[in-house]
Protein backbone atom coordinates (compact mmCIF):
# COMPACT_ATOMS: atom_id res chain seq x y z
CA UNK A 1 0.00 0.00 0.00
CA UNK A 2 1.56 3.70 -1.31
CA UNK A 3 2.01 6.42 1.32
CA UNK A 4 -0.64 8.43 0.25
CA UNK A 5 -3.43 5.52 0.52
CA UNK A 6 -2.04 5.07 3.91
CA UNK A 7 -2.64 8.64 4.70
CA UNK A 8 -5.89 8.66 2.93
CA UNK A 9 -7.10 5.82 5.29
CA UNK A 10 -5.84 7.38 8.46
CA UNK A 11 -7.91 10.43 7.29
CA UNK A 12 -10.94 8.98 7.01
CA UNK A 13 -10.11 6.84 10.57
CA UNK A 14 -10.09 10.27 12.10
CA UNK A 15 -12.98 11.16 10.67
CA UNK A 16 -15.26 8.41 11.66
CA UNK A 17 -13.47 8.82 15.28
CA UNK A 18 -15.74 11.92 15.33
CA UNK A 19 -18.82 10.31 13.71
CA UNK A 20 -18.86 7.79 16.60
CA UNK A 21 -18.15 10.03 19.50
CA UNK A 22 -21.48 11.99 17.88
CA UNK A 23 -23.51 8.92 17.76
CA UNK A 24 -22.26 7.54 20.76
CA UNK A 25 -23.23 11.10 22.64
CA UNK A 26 -26.68 10.83 21.70
CA UNK A 27 -26.46 12.98 18.09
CA UNK A 28 -29.61 12.73 15.64
CA UNK A 29 -28.20 10.03 12.83
CA UNK A 30 -28.70 13.31 10.11
CA UNK A 31 -26.20 15.09 12.17
CA UNK A 32 -23.64 12.47 12.47
CA UNK A 33 -24.04 11.98 8.35
CA UNK A 34 -23.98 15.54 7.99
CA UNK A 35 -20.96 16.12 9.83
CA UNK A 36 -18.55 13.02 8.34
CA UNK A 37 -19.85 13.99 4.69
CA UNK A 38 -18.73 17.36 5.21
CA UNK A 39 -15.71 16.71 6.81
CA UNK A 40 -15.07 14.19 4.02
CA UNK A 41 -15.02 16.70 1.56
CA UNK A 42 -13.28 19.39 3.54
CA UNK A 43 -10.06 16.81 3.38
CA UNK A 44 -10.42 16.34 -0.38
CA UNK A 45 -12.65 13.68 -1.00
CA UNK A 46 -14.43 13.54 -4.20
CA UNK A 47 -17.69 11.80 -2.89
CA UNK A 48 -18.77 10.59 0.32
CA UNK A 49 -21.71 7.51 1.03
CA UNK A 50 -22.76 7.04 4.49
CA UNK A 51 -24.92 4.91 6.57
CA UNK A 52 -25.69 5.38 9.80
CA UNK A 53 -28.01 3.13 11.89
CA UNK A 54 -27.80 3.51 15.92
CA UNK A 55 -25.22 0.65 16.32
CA UNK A 56 -23.28 1.24 13.18
CA UNK A 57 -21.42 3.70 10.61
CA UNK A 58 -20.64 2.60 7.02
CA UNK A 59 -18.53 4.78 5.27
CA UNK A 60 -17.43 4.89 1.78
CA UNK A 61 -15.34 7.45 -0.18
CA UNK A 62 -14.33 8.06 -3.38
CA UNK A 63 -10.53 9.30 -3.87
CA UNK A 64 -8.78 11.64 -6.17
CA UNK A 65 -6.82 8.81 -7.98
CA UNK A 66 -10.01 6.94 -8.95
CA UNK A 67 -9.72 4.23 -6.11
CA UNK A 68 -12.72 3.45 -3.52
CA UNK A 69 -12.19 3.16 -0.06
CA UNK A 70 -14.83 1.70 2.82
CA UNK A 71 -14.48 1.71 6.51
CA UNK A 72 -16.92 0.40 9.18
CA UNK A 73 -17.35 1.50 12.70
CA UNK A 74 -19.41 -0.98 15.30
CA UNK A 75 -21.09 2.01 17.92
CA UNK A 76 -21.76 -0.30 20.96
CA UNK A 77 -23.02 1.69 23.82
CA UNK A 78 -24.94 5.11 23.52
CA UNK A 79 -25.51 8.08 26.16
CA UNK A 80 -26.82 11.20 26.41
CA UNK A 81 -23.62 13.62 26.54
CA UNK A 82 -24.78 16.69 24.65
CA UNK A 83 -22.01 19.10 25.75
CA UNK A 84 -19.69 16.59 23.50
CA UNK A 85 -22.07 16.63 20.87
CA UNK A 86 -21.53 20.70 21.36
CA UNK A 87 -17.84 20.62 21.12
CA UNK A 88 -17.44 17.85 18.37
CA UNK A 89 -19.78 20.30 16.33
CA UNK A 90 -17.30 23.33 16.92
CA UNK A 91 -14.46 20.57 15.69
CA UNK A 92 -15.96 19.70 12.47
CA UNK A 93 -16.83 23.55 11.76
CA UNK A 94 -13.29 24.35 12.44
CA UNK A 95 -12.04 21.43 10.30
CA UNK A 96 -13.95 22.63 7.47
CA UNK A 97 -13.09 26.12 7.81
CA UNK A 98 -9.87 26.43 8.71
CA UNK A 99 -8.44 22.90 7.01
CA UNK A 100 -6.61 21.64 10.51
CA UNK A 101 -3.98 18.62 10.00
CA UNK A 102 -4.60 14.91 10.53
CA UNK A 103 -2.44 15.38 13.34
CA UNK A 104 -3.81 18.40 14.91
CA UNK A 105 -7.71 17.05 14.14
CA UNK A 106 -6.47 13.81 15.88
CA UNK A 107 -5.06 16.06 19.16
CA UNK A 108 -8.50 17.76 18.61
CA UNK A 109 -10.63 14.88 18.87
CA UNK A 110 -8.62 13.54 21.56
CA UNK A 111 -8.82 16.27 23.89
CA UNK A 112 -12.53 16.18 23.74
CA UNK A 113 -12.45 12.47 24.11
CA UNK A 114 -10.53 12.48 27.25
CA UNK A 115 -12.32 15.42 28.91
CA UNK A 116 -13.03 15.11 32.66
CA UNK A 117 -16.81 13.88 33.85
CA UNK A 118 -18.24 15.77 36.52
CA UNK A 119 -17.08 15.34 39.92
CA UNK A 120 -18.89 12.41 41.54
CA UNK A 121 -20.07 14.68 44.50
CA UNK A 122 -21.29 16.71 41.73
CA UNK A 123 -23.34 14.24 40.15
CA UNK A 124 -24.90 12.80 43.50
CA UNK A 125 -26.13 16.50 44.32
CA UNK A 126 -28.02 17.00 40.81
CA UNK A 127 -29.32 13.89 41.32
CA UNK A 128 -30.75 14.31 44.91
CA UNK A 129 -32.16 17.85 44.21
CA UNK A 130 -33.92 17.11 40.70
CA UNK A 131 -35.52 14.15 42.63
CA UNK A 132 -36.80 15.97 45.31
CA UNK A 133 -37.98 18.73 42.70
CA UNK A 134 -39.92 16.36 41.01
CA UNK A 135 -41.59 14.58 43.94
CA UNK A 136 -43.04 18.40 45.33
CA UNK A 137 -43.64 18.88 41.82
CA UNK A 138 -45.87 16.22 41.56
CA UNK A 139 -47.88 16.62 44.99
CA UNK A 140 -45.41 15.23 47.90
CA UNK A 141 -44.43 17.61 50.90
CA UNK A 142 -41.33 18.05 52.70
CA UNK A 143 -40.60 14.51 53.93
CA UNK A 144 -41.06 12.99 50.07
CA UNK A 145 -39.07 15.33 49.19
CA UNK A 146 -35.78 14.46 51.55
CA UNK A 147 -36.92 10.80 50.47
CA UNK A 148 -36.88 11.18 46.68
CA UNK A 149 -33.37 13.18 47.71
CA UNK A 150 -31.86 10.19 49.36
CA UNK A 151 -33.00 7.71 46.92
CA UNK A 152 -32.01 10.05 43.94
CA UNK A 153 -28.33 9.40 45.51
CA UNK A 154 -28.78 5.50 45.87
CA UNK A 155 -30.39 5.75 41.57
CA UNK A 156 -26.73 7.77 40.88
CA UNK A 157 -24.54 5.23 42.97
CA UNK A 158 -26.17 2.25 41.21
CA UNK A 159 -26.25 3.92 38.18
CA UNK A 160 -22.47 4.30 38.22
CA UNK A 161 -22.07 1.11 39.52
CA UNK A 162 -23.64 -0.83 36.83
CA UNK A 163 -21.83 1.27 34.27
CA UNK A 164 -18.22 -0.24 35.38
CA UNK A 165 -19.84 -4.19 34.80
CA UNK A 166 -20.79 -3.01 31.30
CA UNK A 167 -24.08 -4.99 31.29
CA UNK A 168 -26.99 -4.91 28.68
CA UNK A 169 -28.70 -0.94 29.33
CA UNK A 170 -31.83 -2.31 29.32
CA UNK A 171 -30.90 -4.89 32.13
CA UNK A 172 -29.19 -2.02 34.11
CA UNK A 173 -32.61 0.08 33.67
CA UNK A 174 -34.75 -2.15 35.51
CA UNK A 175 -31.94 -3.38 37.88
CA UNK A 176 -31.24 0.67 38.92
CA UNK A 177 -35.30 1.49 39.35
CA UNK A 178 -35.66 -1.52 41.63
CA UNK A 179 -32.24 -0.76 43.76
CA UNK A 180 -34.15 2.90 44.04
CA UNK A 181 -37.64 1.46 44.40
CA UNK A 182 -36.34 -0.75 47.24
CA UNK A 183 -34.28 2.08 48.94
CA UNK A 184 -37.37 4.08 48.81
CA UNK A 185 -39.45 1.13 50.33
CA UNK A 186 -37.53 0.87 53.21
CA UNK A 187 -37.24 4.91 53.66
CA UNK A 188 -41.04 4.79 53.64
CA UNK A 189 -40.77 1.93 56.27
CA UNK A 190 -39.08 3.99 58.56
CA UNK A 191 -41.11 6.28 58.53
CA UNK A 192 -39.02 9.08 56.78
CA UNK A 193 -40.86 9.72 53.95
CA UNK A 194 -44.93 9.25 53.56
CA UNK A 195 -46.38 8.65 49.68
CA UNK A 196 -43.53 6.16 48.13
CA UNK A 197 -45.59 7.39 44.32
CA UNK A 198 -44.75 10.71 45.04
CA UNK A 199 -40.74 9.69 46.21
CA UNK A 200 -40.70 7.44 42.75
CA UNK A 201 -41.94 9.82 40.46
CA UNK A 202 -39.01 11.92 41.22
CA UNK A 203 -36.85 8.87 40.78
CA UNK A 204 -38.39 7.93 37.42
CA UNK A 205 -37.68 11.66 35.71
CA UNK A 206 -34.09 10.83 36.24
CA UNK A 207 -34.41 7.39 34.26
CA UNK A 208 -36.65 8.40 31.35
CA UNK A 209 -34.63 8.13 27.77
CA UNK A 210 -36.68 11.31 26.77
CA UNK A 211 -34.22 12.89 24.93
CA UNK A 212 -33.68 9.10 23.16
CA UNK A 213 -37.24 8.84 22.26
CA UNK A 214 -37.18 12.60 20.80
CA UNK A 215 -33.88 11.88 18.85
CA UNK A 216 -35.50 8.93 17.37
CA UNK A 217 -38.57 10.66 16.46
CA UNK A 218 -36.75 13.50 14.81
CA UNK A 219 -34.62 11.08 13.00
CA UNK A 220 -38.34 9.57 11.64
CA UNK A 221 -39.12 12.58 10.49
CA UNK A 222 -35.74 13.17 8.65
CA UNK A 223 -36.41 10.08 7.12
CA UNK A 224 -33.71 7.73 8.69
CA UNK A 225 -36.51 5.38 9.05
CA UNK A 226 -34.64 2.57 10.46
CA UNK A 227 -32.28 4.64 12.16
CA UNK A 228 -35.76 5.85 14.07
CA UNK A 229 -37.16 2.79 14.46
CA UNK A 230 -34.15 1.21 16.29
CA UNK A 231 -33.91 3.71 18.59
CA UNK A 232 -37.81 4.51 19.79
CA UNK A 233 -37.70 0.71 20.04
CA UNK A 234 -34.53 0.74 22.27
CA UNK A 235 -36.30 3.90 24.50
CA UNK A 236 -39.80 1.84 24.77
CA UNK A 237 -37.71 -0.89 25.94
CA UNK A 238 -36.09 1.03 28.79
CA UNK A 239 -38.85 2.46 29.96
CA UNK A 240 -40.65 -0.72 30.13
CA UNK A 241 -37.75 -1.79 32.00
CA UNK A 242 -37.70 1.22 34.21
CA UNK A 243 -41.39 0.42 35.09
CA UNK A 244 -40.70 -3.47 36.00
CA UNK A 245 -38.03 -2.45 38.21
CA UNK A 246 -39.88 -0.69 39.94
CA UNK A 247 -43.09 -2.21 40.11
CA UNK A 248 -41.55 -5.71 41.02
CA UNK A 249 -40.07 -4.34 43.88
CA UNK A 250 -43.18 -2.37 44.87
CA UNK A 251 -45.63 -5.56 44.55
CA UNK A 252 -42.76 -7.99 46.80
CA UNK A 253 -43.01 -5.37 49.59
CA UNK A 254 -46.41 -5.13 49.55
CA UNK A 255 -46.38 -1.70 47.82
Amino acid sequence: MNESLMNEGRTLSAILDIGEMLLRSGAEVMRVEDTISRLCSAYGFLRADVFTITSSIILTVHLPDGNVMTQTRRVRDRSTDLGMVAQLNNLSRKACEEKLSLLELQEETKKISERKPLPLSVSLICYAVISAAFSVFFGGNGRDSLTAAISGIVLCLSIGLLNKVRINIVIENMLCSAITAFAVSLLVKAGIGMHPDKIIIGNIMLLIPGIQLTTSLRDIFNGDMIAGLLGLSEAVLKALAIALGFAFVLIGMGG
